[in-house]
């Protein structure tokens, strides 16, 4: 290959939540191990590989001038976000006044939803949930509605277009969350089952924020569909949110944007979110951007493809064929990996939070799954070199097959 995603960098003191964060958060940062003890980081969702050197080059090359000032976007900033559209997912028509910057993928959301929706209205979410979304929307006043997934005779993981309408019907509700790729479940939406979830949101008059910051991690053997594509009204009616920070690594600079090509939509989204000031674009935080829209970024994103696929595999197969009771749904997108570990629990007399305890001891950092509202389950990222990946589960070994 020609990128670099074999080496194992030494991230702590270098401000990694992923590492210097462990046992600064109960109940949500694994605890930290005992002194001396190897820490595998797989709990954060950002990676463990360098970036594109484009990017490096792109930020040097601003900060040699020294003046850090006002700044506006510019026209290479919007024209390297369309060029990276119309290249991956063949979009059409995307256009500049279409394109806003967002201070994160969270921070569209909301702005979307305080646009169409009141403290106390319900937002329909799948589950199991991003917690970023539980977080955004209970700080934020928001009614939770739960559609479960779940999973077929094949082990995909579905919507339950039956539910979804109830809960509409019921909960009268007019604003929902659409994560394409699925987060934490892996699922890449076919272009049926999203046109389907449109339909049923246009049929009761349903704003729709489709994140889709995981839209450039796609396994191979598979496409990502974006949702305003599927048909006319999705794409009056959906708001796209991306970045490049879950693709190249880049949460620390801060960046997202948002696409809406519906005008009164853009209007009073913008409106929402020009109030409180915040949604300032970091003038490094673009040229950044630039720097991973570059033509090195597009090779460097399919050999990284490749290297998340084969550790999926891997994963996906050491589980099924030595941990007896611990289920995975193969994920066709993203990085991470939800386990569930009921049957394996049940059948050891052991509780989940024993085993993620019993991980952790060992430097295993995965992340409990509850928190996602999977009971039970247990998410883990395998964006880091297979040699850690490997390593990573033979430790795991010591959990689901040895005596404690």
């Amino acid at each position: 290959m020609k990128y670099d995603f074999t080496s194992i960098i030494d991230r702590h003191g270098k401000d990694a939540i992923a590492v210097d964060g462990l046992g600064t958060w109960p109940g949500f940062a694994p605890d930290k191990p005992a002194d001396g003890v190897d820490i595998i980081p797989m709990w954060v969702a950002d990676m463990n590989f360098p970036t594109v050197p484009t990017i490096q080059e792109a930020i040097i090359e601003r900060v040699k001038h020294p003046a850090f000032g006002y700044f506006a976007p510019t026209d290479a900033y919007f024209n390297s976000i369309i060029d990276w559209h119309e290249k991956r997912n063949g979009v059409k028509g995307l256009k500049k006044e279409h394109i806003g910057y967002e201070n994160g993928v969270l921070g569209g959301v909301v702005s979307t939803l305080c646009s169409f929706a009141s403290p106390g209205d319900g937002v329909l979410v799948h589950s199991p949930t991003y917690i970023g979304f539980t977080m955004s929307l209970s700080n934020n006043g928001f009614k939770i509605v739960h559609s479960p997934l779940y999973k077929d005779e094949k082990n995909v993981w579905r919507m339950d277009y039956a539910d979804m309408e109830k809960k509409l019907q019921e909960n009268n509700i007019h604003v929902a969350i659409f994560c394409s790729p699925h987060n934490p479940c892996g699922r890449v939406w076919e272009r049926e089952e999203i046109l389907k979830a449109m339909e049923l949101y246009e049929k009761y008059d349903v704003t729709v924020v489709a994140d889709e910051i995981w839209s450039d991690i796609i396994l191979e053997g598979y496409k990502h569909i974006p949702t305003q594509s599927v048909n006319d009204w999705a794409r009056e009616h959906v708001v796209a949110l991306y970045a490049p920070s879950k693709t190249f690594n880049l949460a620390g600079l801060v960046g997202s944007y948002h696409v809406i090509y519906n005008k009164t939509l853009r209007d009073r989204i913008r409106a929402k979110a020009s109030k409180p000031h915040y949604n300032d674009m970091n003038v490094l935080s673009m040229h950044a951007l630039i720097g991973a829209y570059k033509l090195e970024g597009h090779e460097w994103l399919e050999e990284l493809r490749q290297v998340i696929t084969g550790n999926i595999n891997f994963a996906v197969n050491y589980i099924r064929e030595h941990f007896d009771g611990v289920e995975v749904s193969k994920p066709e997108g993203t990085y991470m990996l939800f386990m569930d570990c009921k049957k394996w629990c049940e059948k050891h007399g052991k509780t989940i939070q024993e085993v993620q305890k019993a991980g952790w001891n060992l430097g295993v950092m995965w992340q409990d799954g509850e928190m996602f509202h999977g009971k039970d389950c247990i998410r883990l990222n395998l964006a880091l070199p297979l040699s850690r990946v490997e390593e990573a589960f033979r430790r795991m070994d010591q959990v689901f097959n040895g005596k404690w």
